[in-house]
């Protein structure tokens, strides 16, 4: 049975289709027979209490020159018989909170949303690692500059980061002692009033930053490992890393097992873990990447592994 796949994305006009996760999923989606929607960017909204969306019939193809067409945008109401595909990256501001809020509202009219809305609300992608504590290096989360600079003190050198950055941004190396200390962690905290993470700088990073890949729980067989590149210690894609794919390591399927399932609990379908040596440093639930990267190393199809789980989830599509 075809469905009515409606994603919430970031504007497609602008993404780089060889790397873009979202636009895998698209591709899987209609050589499916699904039908895509593409919401208009800030075209989420509530009406007399019923989440609604203005939305345009969406064609995709793998042509980089030319890899949508959109058709006439109207206003729909959303509930039964869509799936939602919430895709807008980070920050997690107060604008992507009130869409969570609309989408929640959704799913109670009888939508499935991807990720669960509540969910996306309740895991912060930094603090959410630290739910499971046996899995991640030394942290702490702080707005006391003092005790920030202690932590670093302690472990001779730390990455600090804000909470609600994404691909690399904003985030530091330090070494105790260091001359620069005292600013970084008040840019930071922007002067005490800001929570910001320390943790105990892994000098495995120089091997990658690992993205293993969750559906429905359950790990893909292989993870990307995004290396730095010259002078830059960030993995990051986004800060110029280089995704060198591997099978997951018997640490690495551990570290899966001890999130995977809560992830399941939760409605998370599609995660992503940030995993540097044997260490887990982050749960990522917005909008995972390395779909492609993987899929062209690899052979895969994790798009496909993903509606394999959503069609399963939906009576009379499987």
């Amino acid at each position: 049975m075809p469905l009515d796949i409606v994603v919430v994305m970031d504007p497609i006009g602008s993404i780089k289709i060889a790397k873009d996760s979202t636009f895998a999923m698209l591709l899987e989606a209609q050589r499916r027979g699904h039908r895509l929607f593409y919401v208009i960017p800030g075209g989420l909204s509530l009406r007399d209490g019923a989440a609604h969306a203005r939305m345009a019939p969406l064609g995709v193809r793998e042509d980089a020159g030319a890899w949508f067409e959109l058709g006439a945008a109207s206003q729909v109401a959303l509930g039964a018989g869509h799936v939602v595909l919430m895709r807008k990256d980070p920050p997690v501001d107060a604008e992507y909170i009130h869409d969570t809020q609309i989408l929640g509202l959704a799913q109670q009219a009888g939508a499935r949303v991807l990720n669960d809305p509540q969910g996306l609300r309740d895991y912060n992608e930094k603090l959410a690692a630290l739910l499971f504590p046996q899995c991640c290096p030394p942290t702490l989360v702080s707005r006391d500059l003092a005790a920030l600079k202690a932590f670093v003190a302690e472990h001779g050198e730390a990455v600090l980061k804000p909470l609600d950055g994404m691909g690399g941004r904003s985030i530091f190396r330090a070494r105790a002692g260091e001359a620069n200390l005292n600013v970084i962690l008040e840019t930071l905290t922007q002067g005490g009033h800001s929570l910001a993470m320390a943790q105990r700088y892994l000098p495995e990073i120089s091997a990658g930053d690992k993205r293993i890949l969750l559906v429905d729980g359950i790990p893909i067989d292989y993870c990307l490992a995004r290396v730095p590149q010259g002078d830059e210690f960030r993995g990051n894609l986004a800060a110029g890393g280089k995704g060198h794919g591997q099978p997951l390591s018997e640490r690495d399927r551990w570290i899966a097992a001890q999130v995977g399932p809560e992830m399941k609990r939760r409605g998370m379908l599609f995660v992503g873990l940030d995993v540097i040596g044997d260490y887990l440093t982050e749960v990522n639930v917005t909008s995972p990447t390395c779909i492609r990267e993987l899929d062209a190393q690899f052979g895969l199809n994790i798009a496909g592994t993903l509606f394999d789980a959503i069609e399963a989830g939906i009576p009379g599509t499987a």
